[in-house]
């Protein structure tokens, strides 16, 4: 029997240049994750930080924002969390490092308008090289970022970029920062959004095996 295909041949990820990813986006989230750009593996998906190796969805796991761990192909689950997933670049490359000063800056104007529109509790960026470059900060560390930085009123986090090409974090270091990132701003881990009770959210959730 022939085995399926893992992941993608090297055409694939050549052709994915040319896709996004859209966003997962509603209005209200708690908090709504930026990452800078999507890699060549999650643009062949269509998913999220899918690229095997990636520690985005472990890490939520690990600090308890979602009751277990999610799959890249159940993102869709994230917004009855109260979270989402954006961009600063919709453009996909192998390398973040790839992408220009101009995108950046240009994605940092997309992504305001996009807090304007849905008006998220906290916005937590992933990178903080992306970060400063986007919105003309050169000494933003990682973590809270001052009052006065935030965009369109919305208090901004800087958290690690969880590729596994940085290798200066691991997924529990993440975790540590992400639950700082919640104790700080008073947000109750794996706490649903705000229309919903905690009850209906873990029922939204499958289990492992089940639909999504």
């Amino acid at each position: 029997m022939r085995k399926p295909r893992r992941g993608p041949d090297a055409a694939e990820l050549a052709a994915a240049r040319a896709t996004t990813v859209p966003d997962v986006i509603g209005p209200g989230l708690t908090i709504l994750f930026c990452g800078i750009n999507p890699g060549l593996y999650s643009a062949w998906s269509g998913h999220h930080f899918a690229r095997p190796g990636n520690r985005f969805w472990p890490a939520l796991h690990a600090a308890s924002l979602t009751p277990r761990l999610l799959r890249p192909a159940e993102q869709h689950l994230l917004l009855d969390l109260g979270l989402g997933v954006t961009n600063l670049v919709d453009r996909a490359t192998a390398r973040a490092d790839e992408l220009t000063a101009v995108e950046l800056q240009a994605g940092g104007q997309a992504l305001a308008a996009k807090l304007r529109a849905y008006r998220p509790r906290l916005l937590a960026v992933l990178g903080v090289t992306a970060y400063r470059k986007a919105f003309a900060r050169p000494r933003a560390r990682i973590g809270p970022q001052p009052p006065e930085d935030a965009i369109e009123g919305v208090p901004v986090w800087v958290l690690p970029n969880p590729s596994g090409l940085n290798a200066h974090w691991t997924t529990q270091g993440i975790a540590e920062e992400l639950r700082r990132m919640c104790a700080a701003h008073g947000i109750e881990a794996g706490a649903p959004a705000s229309h919903r009770t905690a009850q209906q959210t873990a029922a939204s959730i499958p289990p492992r095996g089940g639909s999504a």
